[in-house]
């Protein structure tokens, strides 16, 4: 079927995080009317966080899930129409653009990619049929199931300490388990860690098993300088060992990077005129949230200029 003139946006945003928010925000202030399909998470990675110490305007934190909420009510009070789907596919060899959700097809003058990251996983046995019964990658999601159990946490980066942190509120104790004899995380989130007496570490290992009928019971470690195994009785595990971007309906259409990450020049273009792309799946360095708000803020203002320059 042809699409006539009515049919096409100027501006089409695939995904609800801090990016695809900022950048429904600026394009509905330019009176583009931009539709913004939120994907399966909804305000993204950082609406899963527990509290966000360092946007700025904050002074006393916020919840992730809050501060989406309101990116989400600044960016409708414009015009952004926000649609809760999620696009299946997408035919970037042409202008318009087409992206496909579960309801229709679509089509864009100019589409702005905000599709984020997702939690890597362990690829160990037990992992996959654990899920959802002890193992998880959100502790703000499910800590509360973990009252007065002993958990593990799986990683030595920022997000792995401030999951382990916010742990603490219901579990009985904490391990966190990393593959390397020092952290990643930030200075301040290492005091807080080691300071904190439900907290406790394992160095230089990984998780080999992950053990249960039907939930979690515990984890078959191994050291990787000794080779040694033993196992770690626990009620829980908590994976945090970094992110992948979500690239994947983009591949056959544009330039990614080594770690698969889409390229982006400074104004936020991709390898295709008219396509641009902000936040974690283009950030594979700073990941944070008032980054990627920035970056979303920037691809609409582009966009903006893309549009005039074609009339």
């Amino acid at each position: 079927m042809e699409n006539n003139e009515k049919d096409i946006e100027s501006v089409i945003i695939l995904g609800s995080g801090p990016a695809g928010l900022a950048a429904a925000l600026y394009a509905a202030r330019a009176e583009l009317k931009p539709l913004l399909f939120t994907g399966t998470e909804v305000g993204g990675q950082a609406a899963t966080t527990s509290v966000i110490e360092n946007y700025p305007g904050f002074p006393d934190g916020v919840e992730g899930g809050q501060l989406a909420e309101l990116f989400t009510k600044n960016a409708e009070k414009f015009g952004a129409r926000i649609e809760y789907d999620m696009v299946t596919a997408a035919d970037l060899s042409k202008s318009p653009f087409k992206v496909s959700t579960y309801g229709k097809d679509h089509y864009a003058q100019v589409l702005i990619v905000t599709t984020g990251a997702s939690a890597n996983k362990l690829n160990v046995p037990g992992e996959k049929e654990l899920t959802g019964r002890g193992v998880s990658y959100c502790a703000t999601c499910d800590g509360w199931f973990f009252k007065d159990k002993k958990v593990a946490v799986v990683g030595g980066g920022d997000s792995a300490l401030e999951e382990g942190l916010f742990l603490t509120r219901y579990a009985s104790s904490v391990t966190i388990i990393h593959r390397r004899d020092e952290l990643r995380a930030g200075a301040l989130l290492q005091k807080r860690a080691r300071e904190n007496p439900k907290i406790s570490f394992i160095w230089d290992t990984v998780v080999e098993e992950i053990k249960g009928e039907g939930a979690v019971s515990g984890l078959q470690l191994k050291d990787v300088k000794t080779g040694e195994t033993r196992e770690l009785a626990i009620g829980g595990v908590f994976v945090f060992i970094g992110h992948s971007p979500n690239t994947e309906l983009f591949r056959d259409w544009l330039k990614l990077d080594e770690k698969g990450y889409i390229r982006i020049d400074q104004n936020m273009q991709t390898s295709v005129a008219g396509v641009y792309a902000a936040g974690e799946v283009a950030d594979s360095r700073y990941r944070q949230v008032v980054i990627s708000a920035g970056m979303g803020a920037a691809a609409a203002i582009e966009a903006t200029r893309f549009l005039e320059s074609q009339e």
